[in-house]
């Protein structure tokens, strides 16, 4: 396995893998696979980690830490970046009862499986606890068991994590009208808008329920040219339905393109929808950007069968 560091860290794609689905006649969509970049640092967690970990090279340190849900991409990734840097990693989990038995955990669970299999040292707290972890106090309790660290907020969005959603866009998207991707924390689109063009539109599609993501983008941006488009968030984060997973499926089918059903899926349903009803004018070409996340599909099916619901084909 190589390892990575300051000087050999992969080379982002100038222009990664396109592919071209017309849906119509009068509208264009590429769709750049951010999802091929690597298997598990893939997509928007790769840009957003990507100067979060040099930098955390430059400032001498050793291990990194970050928080997340128990099924989170995030987690995933920054276990396999840590491990590919050669630095420990510790994940502060939300759900002190996942931590009651590890073991058990870990069979269920093939998102913090992976993280665990990576190096990951986990911190699991209760969902009380969890909602003070921007205190200085729990920071303390932290550094007190682990000692210094690196710490990447939750969802992996800051100043860094921008520079490297900026990338996502280059002198090749110029000539599209939209660019759309799917809204978590709102890291990514705040990259992509400020990279964007004054003619350009950014549409964003958040997996999440709530008015929330307007101020964080604002945050990071300044710039106007942007939407969210809430209608098709399926009931929130992690929330699917099954109209959802058919269409994931057909996708996959017909355009032999992965997606997932917390991000991807919902952000290419909605951009589907918005074209069937006529949402863009005659010659629009749009941009999507495929921003990864398919490490959690094989979590997901296993709650789908415990609900006896059709699963995601992979």
């Amino acid at each position: 396995m190589q390892i990575w560091s300051a000087t050999t860290f992969p080379e982002t794609p100038v222009n990664s893998i396109l592919n071209t689905v017309y849906y119509d006649n009068r509208v264009e969509v590429d769709l750049k696979r951010e999802d091929l970049i690597d298997a598990e640092v893939s997509g928007n967690k790769f840009r957003k980690l990507k100067y979060n970990m040099l930098q955390a090279l430059e400032e001498g340190h050793y291990s990194i830490l970050t928080y997340g849900g128990a099924f989170s991409n995030h987690i995933a990734a920054v276990a396999k970046a840590g491990k590919l840097f050669g630095l420990k990693t510790i994940g502060v989990i939300r759900g002190e009862e996942l931590g009651h038995n590890l073991d058990e955990t870990l069979q269920k669970n093939s998102t913090l499986r992976f993280a665990h299999d990576c190096g990951m040292q986990f911190e699991f707290v209760n969902r009380t606890a969890y909602r003070e972890k921007h205190t200085e106090s729990f920071r303390v309790s932290l550094k007190t068991k682990y000692g210094t660290f690196y710490e990447i907020p939750e969802g992996g969005t800051n100043e860094l994590a921008i520079k490297g959603c900026r990338e996502i866009l280059d002198e090749t998207t110029a000539d599209y009208d939209y660019i759309t991707c799917a809204v978590g924390t709102g890291g990514t689109i705040a990259g992509i808008i400020e990279a964007s063009l004054p003619h350009q539109k950014v549409l964003g599609f958040p997996a999440l329920k709530g008015d929330f993501l307007e101020t964080e983008i604002k945050k990071y941006t300044s710039k106007t040219n942007w939407q969210l488009i809430p209608d098709y968030h399926f009931g929130g984060y992690a929330k699917t339905s099954d109209e959802l997973i058919d269409f994931v499926n057909r996708f996959k089918e017909e355009q032999s393109i992965q997606l997932d059903p917390v991000y991807t899926g919902k952000m290419m349903y909605g951009l589907t929808d918005l074209i069937r009803n006529g949402y863009f004018s005659k010659n629009t070409r749009i941009f999507a950007v495929h921003t990864g996340g398919l490490q959690g599909i094989p979590g997901m099916n296993e709650r789908l069968k415990k609900q006896g619901r059709s699963t995601i084909s992979i």
